[in-house]
Formats: structure tokens, C-alpha cells, sequence
């Protein structure tokens, strides 16, 4: 049963358009008790008495006035109250610690072009990367997130080369740790003073995934297997892989690089409330 003591946490929220041409705001809160989603719906009138600032993710939430299903799992939410602002993502300071970190894991690439060319790309998005989340919802989606994620995932292939080293490439499985999610620089946008994340614009027309662009800049530079790690790095074509691993005969780094990726989507800090608990 529904109480205005009920305090949600702010999962994902996104605008669209009605049929009658108004916009409606679509909310998901997860309750802060027990875990369970609750679907929201907010009419245009409603969302133009709010900051969008109350609708960030992580953020916790009151709801005051709404009519629900029977269910309880879905309402048209009409009043709601901000008990606590998340966190817009890294601190000044914590961007700079995890670049720092991650241009050492750059010089670790011994082969000269290899490194030339990794250490080109970031150099010339080093302002995009630092603040692009990676993700809208799953994982590390707050300002920062992507260079968390990235580096997370070189330290995770940083723990397991010792045992691989002898029969994979060293320096393409750090250029692919670095570059599998680069292209999310360009397919997401993140409000800065919100913290509210959209996909950019025509992107997906453009590129279709983060991943098609990754694959396509390391074959245009002809670096093929780090090309090839980055477009089977999902695992299988309907998590949005080029590369399914479901393929026999693949080069044992494809499923590395996979696992890598998976390990630090699943236990890295989703969202910006978990990032302040740490």
C-alpha cells in the first residue's frame, strides 16, 4: 500500500510526446525497502512545476500526491518531494586521479604506432571522455563513468595478463580495454548541471552502435584484432556485438575482453548514490 513516507530512488527518467503533441514524462523509481519498480507517468502541466534537477538518477524521492493501479506498480504521479540529491558523478579531483590512471595504462602499450594512435584518440576527446557516463542506465551512468569503467577494466586485464601474456598480444588487449566503449563519446550527452543523460542525436543513424565506431576507426588505422576484440566485446549480436561469441574457432582474447567488460558493468557503482556510499 502506498504511504507518503515511502522514499523512492530515481532509476531512469526520459520526455516524449503524446499523441496529442504535449510532452510526458516517464519515471521509474525503485523503493528504497524492498527493491520493487514503480512505473511512473507525469503529464506535461505536472513536469512544468518541477526542476529538472528532482528527476537525476540516484536521486531519493518522495511521492505526495499520485493514483495508482491496483497493483501499485504503476501511477500518474502529480506531486513529488526531494529527500536527497545525488551526486552529479566524479569530483574535479577524482577526474583528474582516474585520467592519471588511465594515461599510465596508454604507456604500457609498447608497439609505437599502436601506442601513437590510442594516445592520438584521447588526446583529441580528452574534455568528451572525462565527463561522458557509460551508460544511460546500467552501469557507471554519471559524469565520469566511462573513465571509471575504461579503467576498471584495465586493471582487471592488468590482473590477468600474467596468465595469458606467453599467447596473446599485451599491448592489443590494453588498446582494446581503452577503446571498446570510446565511441560512447558520441552516443550519449549528459547535462552537466542535471546529470541527466540522453542519446545524442542522430547517432545511431550515423554509427548504429558505440561499438560499429570502435570497430571501424582501429580497422581504418589497421589495428584488425583490436577491431575485432571491440566488436565482440557484448558477447552475442543481441546484446549488440558484431562478433558473436557463440562462433566457434575465435581467438581466446575475444572472450577475454568480454569477460573483462561484463565483470566491470556488473560490479561496478551503478549510479551516483552507490558512488557516495564508496
Amino acid at each position: 500500500m502506498f504511504s507518503t513516507e515511502d522514499v523512492y530512488e530515481v532509476v531512469i527518467f526520459s520526455i516524449g510526446d503524446t499523441k496529442a503533441g504535449t510532452k510526458m514524462g516517464k519515471l521509474q523509481l525503485k523503493d528504497t525497502v524492498d527493491d520493487s519498480i514503480l512505473n511512473c507517468i507525469l503529464w506535461e502541466e505536472t513536469l512544468n512545476r518541477f526542476d529538472a534537477k528532482i528527476f537525476r538518477t540516484g536521486n531519493l524521492v518522495r511521492i505526495v500526491s499520485a493514483s495508482f493501479n491496483e497493483k501499485y506498480n504503476n501511477c500518474l504521479v502529480s506531486a513529488l518531494e526531494l529527500v536527497k540529491e545525488a551526486k552529479l558523478g566524479l569530483e574535479p579531483n577524482e577526474i583528474n586521479r582516474y585520467w592519471t590512471k588511465l594515461t599510465e595504462y596508454i604507456e604500457k602499450i609498447k608497439d609505437e604506432k599502436l601506442h601513437t594512435f590510442v594516445k592520438g584518440m584521447f588526446e583529441q576527446h580528452e574534455q568528451q571522455f572525462k565527463i561522458m557516463p557509460a551508460a544511460k542506465l546500467m552501469h557507471h551512468n554519471y559524469i565520469g563513468g566511462l573513465l571509471v569503467h575504461t579503467v576498471e577494466c584495465c586493471e582487471f586485464a592488468e590482473l590477468n595478463l600474467p596468465h595469458f601474456a606467453s599467447k596473446i598480444n599485451t599491448d592489443e588487449i590494453y588498446a582494446a580495454c581503452l577503446l571498446h566503449d570510446f565511441g560512447k563519446i558520441l552516443e550519449y550527452t549528459i547535462d552537466q548541471e542535471t546529470g541527466l543523460i540522453d542519446y545524442a542525436p542522430g547517432f545511431k543513424e550515423t554509427w548504429i552502435t558505440h561499438s560499429q565506431y570502435g570497430f571501424c576507426i582501429c580497422m581504418n588505422a589497421g589495428f584488425q584484432m583490436v577491431a575485432k576484440m571491440i566488436a565482440a566485446h557484448h558477447g552475442r549480436s543481441d546484446w549488440g556485438a558484431i562478433v558473436d561469441l557463440d562462433q566457434k574457432d575465435l581467438e581466446p582474447q575475444l572472450y577475454l575482453i568480454h569477460f573483462i567488460d561484463n565483470l566491470s558493468a556488473k560490479f561496478g557503482k551503478i549510479n551516483t548514490r552507490l558512488l557516495e556510499e564508496n
